[in-house]
Formats: C-alpha cells, sequence, structure tokens
C-alpha cells in the first residue's frame, strides 16, 4: 500500500491479491490494532503529512475532543484534511448501516475488512437501508449528471456549450470522436480542477431537469445544496438522508394504498353531511392493518379459495436477500469509484486515480486504429457466442470450477481495477480507528433539539459557479434570489387534481377523533405493560428485566462516553466502561455508583468492581439488538412519542455472550469497540 506522500509503481498495475482466493481457510488472527493486519489498521496507525487535532499526540488515557458538546464547541478539523460536517455525515451512514458485525480470520479481499458476507442476515430494516443508501449514492449521482447534461443542451450558458460543439463536430468531421471522449475521461480522472471547468457545480434542487434553467426547488427553499428538493437541514448530509427516508416512505404508501383498493376518484362528494360514514372512521391506508385483506372481502374474494397466495408470498420473501445483497453490491461499487476518484485522507492521493488512467489510456491508443466496423463486428460475434455457445461455456466453466476455485472473486472490481479503494462504511472504520489508535474516538455526530429553519443556505463559489464569463445558470442575481428565497406554497404544489387526491388521507372530523380515541388507549396500555415489567422483573423473569429503561423518560440525561457509557445488564443499572490503562484493554459492566461522579478514565479495573469483562482482542461477534420488538417498537414510538433505548449484544472467542439494555448511546459503543482491537471484521 503507498502512503499518501507518494506512489509505488505496483499499485498502479491492478493484478488481483490471490491469496484470499487461493487460501481461504488461512487463518490470520491479531489482537492489538497496531499489529496492522488490513491496510485499514496499517493506515490507522501510520503517520499522514495532513494532521488533525485527533491524530495529534495525546498523555490522557482517553482525550474527549467534544462528547455530548454542540457542535461549535468541537474543535476543527478532527481529521486532517476533511471538515467536520463531512466526517460526522460518515460516521451518521455508517450507524445507519452497521447492525451486526463477526471476525473473519481469514485473508481478506482488497486487503481491507468490513465487506458483506456472502450469506449476510436479510431483514426487511436491512433492506430498507440498503434501498437509502442506493438513494444516496447512485440515486443523487444519476440526477447530477443529468442535470448536467441539460445544462450543456440548453445553450444557457452559452461559452461554455459552444466549446463542447465546437469539440463535438471538429472531432466528428475528423472521426475522432472516441479518441475525444476517452481523452476527455482521462482529463477528468487525473486533473480533478478540470471537472469543476467542464461541469460547474450548481445547488442540484436549483436546477431545472427540464429546462437546465433555475427552479424554484421543490421544498420551497434552498436550505441545502446536495439534496433534490433543497430542504432545510441543521447539519451536511441531512436533508438527503430524510430524502431517502422519505422516498421509501412513498413507495409504501403507493404501495399500501394500492393493496387496500384506494380510489379517490370513485369517492362521493366531499359535502356530504356532516356523521356521514366516510366521516366517522379513519383512512385504511393510514391505519395500514388488513388493508390489502380488507379489499380482498370487499370483492367477494375468499382469501381459502387462493391457491397463490402462499407461494407467491414465498417466492418473494426467498428472493429478498439476493435482491438485498445486489443493491448492497452496486452502492459498494459506486462508492469505491467515487473514492478513487476523490480519496479522502489517510488513503492515497494519488494511486487509485493513475491505476484507472493506466487502463484506460491503452482505449486511447486502439482508438486511432479502431474502426466503428470491427466495433460492430466483434460486438455481433459476442453477443451471437453468448446466445449459441452453450456447449463451449459450460464445459470451461466447469473446468474453472475444479481447476481454480472462486475463481470469479479474482474478476470482482474491488479485487482488481479498485483493489485498495475503500466504500465509505471502510473508509468510516479506518477514521474511527485513526482516532482510538491515539487514544482520542471521535465525537458522535451532533443532533439537533430545534427544527432547521426556513431560511436559504449560504452558497458560495464552492457551490454555485460557472467557466469563464457566463452567468451561473444564465440567471440574474436577482432570479437567483428570488429562486432561493422560501415560499411556503411549492412544497404542496401537485401535477393534477388526481395526483392530490391520491396523496390525501381524509379521516373527517370523527376519524380525527377516533384515531385519538385509539391512541389514548394504545398508551395507556403500553405505559402499563411498561411499568408491569418492573413487578415481572422483581419475579424473576429474564425478558422484562431486559426491557427495563429501554423507554428513558430523560434521553439527555442517560448521555455518557467517551469512557463509560449508561446502561443495564440483566436490568440492573451501571456502565459499561471501557478499560485502556490496564495491561489488557478490555470492555466491562459495572453497578459502581461512584462511576456516575467520578467516571471511570484514570481509574483500575479492580476498582470498578466489574460484574463482568472481556478483553477487546477476544470479541468475537457485535450485534445491535433492539430494545423492544419492531411491532412493539413502532407502537411505542407513536403512541407515547418516545424513543426506545436499543442494546447490544457482545460475543467473545468462548462463547459467552453478554447483552446491555437500555443504552442511549449504543451505536457510539459499537464504533468504539468495532475500531480498538485488531479483529478483521465482516459485515452481516
Amino acid at each position: 500500500m503507498a502512503d499518501s506522500s507518494g506512489v509505488a509503481y505496483k499499485d498502479l498495475v491492478p493484478l488481483p491479491d490471490t491469496e484470499a482466493v487461493t487460501e481461504p481457510d488461512k487463518e490470520e488472527a491479531a489482537r492489538a490494532l497496531h499489529d496492522g493486519p488490513t491496510a485499514s489498521h496499517a493506515l490507522a496507525t501510520s503517520p499522514t503529512d495532513e494532521v488533525g487535532l485527533v491524530q495529534q499526540d495525546h498523555d490522557e488515557e482517553v482525550k474527549d475532543l467534544g462528547w455530548n458538546e454542540p457542535k461549535e464547541s468541537i474543535p476543527t478539523p478532527l481529521v486532517g484534511g476533511m471538515e467536520n460536517e463531512d466526517l460526522w455525515v460518515l460516521v451518521r451512514r455508517f450507524d445507519k448501516q452497521m447492525y451486526h458485525v463477526k471476525e473473519y480470520p481469514y485473508p481478506v479481499p482488497n486487503d481491507l475488512d468490513l465487506n458483506i458476507a456472502d450469506e449476510d442476515e436479510f431483514s426487511p430494516d436491512k433492506l430498507r437501508a440498503s434501498i437509502e443508501r442506493l438513494y444516496m449514492t447512485v440515486g443523487i449521482g444519476l440526477m447530477g449528471f443529468g442535470k448536467q447534461i441539460m445544462r450543456l443542451r440548453s445553450w444557457r450558458e452559452k461559452r461554455r456549450t459552444s466549446w463542447f460543439c465546437a469539440a463535438y463536430f471538429v472531432a466528428w468531421i475528423f472521426d475522432l470522436l472516441t479518441p475525444l471522449f476517452i481523452t476527455t475521461l482521462i482529463t477528468l480522472i487525473v486533473y480533478p480542477p478540470s471537472r469543476d471547468i467542464m461541469f460547474p457545480p450548481a445547488p442540484l434542487a436549483l436546477v431545472s431537469a427540464k429546462t437546465g434553467g433555475v427552479q424554484k426547488p421543490k421544498a420551497g427553499v434552498l436550505g441545502s445544496t446536495d439534496s433534490a428538493t433543497g430542504a432545510p437541514e441543521n447539519h451536511k448530509g441531512e436533508a438527503v438522508e430524510a430524502e431517502a427516508s422519505n422516498f421509501v416512505n412513498s413507495i409504501a404508501s403507493v404501495a399500501l394504498s394500492s393493496a387496500s383498493g384506494k380510489h379517490p376518484q370513485n369517492e362521493p362528494p366531499s359535502n356530504e353531511e356532516a356523521g356521514a360514514p366516510n366521516d366517522s372512521v379513519p383512512d385504511p391506508t393510514a391505519v395500514a392493518i388488513g388493508a390489502s385483506d380488507a379489499r380482498a372481502k370487499q370483492n367477494g374474494a375468499k382469501e381459502k379459495h387462493d391457491k397463490s397466495k402462499v407461494p407467491m408470498e414465498t417466492a418473494m420473501w426467498n428472493g429478498m436477500r439476493p435482491i438485498m445483497h445486489g443493491i448492497g453490491d452496486m452502492n459498494d461499487t459506486w462508492e469505491r469509484f467515487a473514492n478513487a476518484l476523490s480519496p479522502t485522507p489517510p488513503f492515497p492521493r494519488d494511486v487509485y486515480r493513475l491505476r484507472l488512467a493506466a487502463v484506460v489510456v491503452p482505449l486511447l491508443a486502439a482508438s486511432f486504429f479502431i474502426t466503428s466496423y470491427m466495433v460492430v463486428k466483434g460486438l455481433t460475434f459476442g453477443i451471437g457466442f453468448g446466445f449459441f455457445g452453450d456447449p463451449v461455456i459450460q464445459p470451461g466453466i466447469k473446468w474453472l470450477n475444479s481447476t481454480y476455485p472462486n475463481w470469479q472473486k479474482l474478476l470482482e472490481l474491488r479485487n482488481t481495477l479498485l483493489k485498495g479503494v475503500p466504500t465509505n462504511a471502510q473508509l468510516t472504520l479506518t477514521l474511527l480507528r485513526i482516532g482510538e489508535a491515539n487514544k482520542a474516538p471521535l465525537p458522535p455526530p451532533p443532533s439537533a433539539a430545534k427544527p432547521p429553519p426556513d431560511e436559504p443556505a449560504a452558497i458560495t463559489d464552492e457551490h454555485l459557479r460557472t467557466a469563464g464569463a457566463d452567468e451561473p445558470l444564465n440567471a440574474t442575481p436577482e432570479e437567483l434570489k428570488a429562486a432561493m428565497e422560501h415560499d411556503p406554497n411549492t412544497a404542496h404544489e401537485h401535477t393534477g387534481d388526481d395526483v392530490a387526491a391520491s396523496k390525501e388521507k381524509p379521516h373527517g372530523k370523527k376519524g380525527h377523533h377516533v384515531l385519538g380515541a385509539f391512541k389514548a388507549g394504545v398508551k395507556g396500555a403500553v405505559s402499563s405493560a411498561l411499568g408491569a415489567d418492573h413487578l415481572k422483573a422483581k419475579a424473576g423473569s429474564g425478558h422484562a428485566k431486559d426491557r427495563l429503561g429501554v423507554v428513558p423518560r430523560d434521553p439527555a440525561s442517560d448521555v455518557s462516553g467517551p469512557s463509560d457509557f449508561k446502561c443495564r445488564y440483566h436490568g440492573q443499572k451501571g456502565y459499561t466502561y471501557i478499560a485502556t490503562k490496564s495491561t489488557i484493554p478490555c470492555v466491562a459492566f459495572s453497578i459502581d455508583k461512584k462511576i456516575a461522579t467520578e467516571g471511570t478514565t484514570g481509574r483500575e479495573e479492580r476498582e470498578l468492581n466489574p460484574v463482568w469483562s472481556v478483553p477487546i482482542g477476544d470479541i468475537k461477534e457485535l450485534k445491535k439488538v433492539g430494545g423492544l420488538g419492531w411491532k412493539a417498537k413502532l407502537v411505542v414510538g407513536w403512541a407515547l412519542d418516545r424513543e426506545v433505548a436499543d442494546g447490544l449484544e457482545i460475543v467473545d472467542k468462548l462463547g459467552n455472550h453478554f447483552t446491555i439494555t437500555a443504552m442511549v448511546l449504543r451505536d457510539e459503543l459499537f464504533n468504539r469497540l468495532v475500531a480498538m482491537g485488531g479483529q478483521k471484521w465482516e459485515a452481516w
């Protein structure tokens, strides 16, 4: 691995690392972060040219750089070469993506751990997270590309479009279009400033996909520069994350409305008398209980006569795992290309871009000699061979499988062209390891108690500029100002009355009362059930003990860290703490009340009287667990309007399981434990 100060020529050659394929069962365990079992560990412990506060020497056992502090009080930059806001975007999305990791003691492909397991667990929540990630990476990227193309086609920025037009038709006259495209691609790869010259930046929500000119953002105000709607945000990246969540919610809402047979065009007139049936019941798409079955029954269908229901449901659920895995692989590949073109320290700045360019340069040389006739003939031969060549293809695949097992992995992009390039999760893990290597854990992303204001974001040349003397988007300053300012009506505009009617969920006055009464009843039942857990716990119920404290009255009072984390174990209040002062760093749980006032930093482990203790190097598995079942969690969140404090399961190499619950900073403890040791992790 080349460091950030130079490029090793061997790193420019995209030859695969064969050890992970030829010796997949070879165990390579490391107990400490400084053992450097992967490139991520090595980069985290190596000196770099750009040094942030996290990378400086610290005499303390653990340096608190602003845990539980507002972002204004946190020094910048924490990590050299990147803004704190960019760091927190990565960590916040890492928290949503990582649920379950297991130690992987074998050679890892790409020399980076935290790859997705081939048989990773499926759950609807993980599928949702994968789709949200697909929107934030591929979706937003394609939107930006499409709007850049529309800006060029619109001729609004005349000078820039004129240069593109002239270059295109000159190359067309001399039959040099392919060399022109490849040369442009090489320039964009090798010389990053050329990207802003050829394709000047502009806020995504401000550019019209139809005209290429200025438009009013869908949110009614330009409150963010990287989101499709321009919605306001308190912290960078929150608007895109909210869009991704609402994107999935909207798909589910449309699917639910279709399943329940919602057809607003067939509704009776809206001026019916008060007390009519339509006014007395809630919208079934809002209640979302048995809507599809209700539709089947109203149409006279009998579920017992439907022989396709069970096999269709089974086929759909069986197909969800490969779909989720495929979406994850697509996201990973997109992120690797993005991190190759725009690397983040401590990963090398130039080696990946030069490797990509080195692969494209031979295509440039060949493009002067390969004619369009040769391309068409070769393409049609390939199509024909793929269609009719099964008698040759199948024996060849069988021979490869027997002679070179797992040969497909040698051809994966992460092992060849993108060798050494991290996904965002692998990049985040490396940044977390930098903090642990320097005894300065990264502060968690700050949160805001208030909603973001409906005010335009501060726009600079970094967000909006043009090449040459053209005006940005060919708009006057007055037009830009008018588009950016807040208009409360824009977010509610529809393309037609039918869309507006389908989107609405009218309950009627009595319907609202029904929902209110239902919510009050559920709230009372939930409160009673949670109160009964204390009695059951005293009677010895283990499940009741695990549910104690999962709905904290004041989550802010349970905030702790970076060394000790307020939580429960088997219902007992206490602290899970990380001790690094001892000879063997470990994670332990203690019910010592002195921790609340004196903390754990600087105290010997024997003084804390731990209930249990696990060396960091002996952790084999980390799994985030819910404080309640998913149905109960939804009901509690809806009825009580309160968050649920979840838990974390720790498994050591002896097979012992330790489940800590009612932890507000569950993600932060997970991040510290996953980054501290020498384990190579695999995501499940």
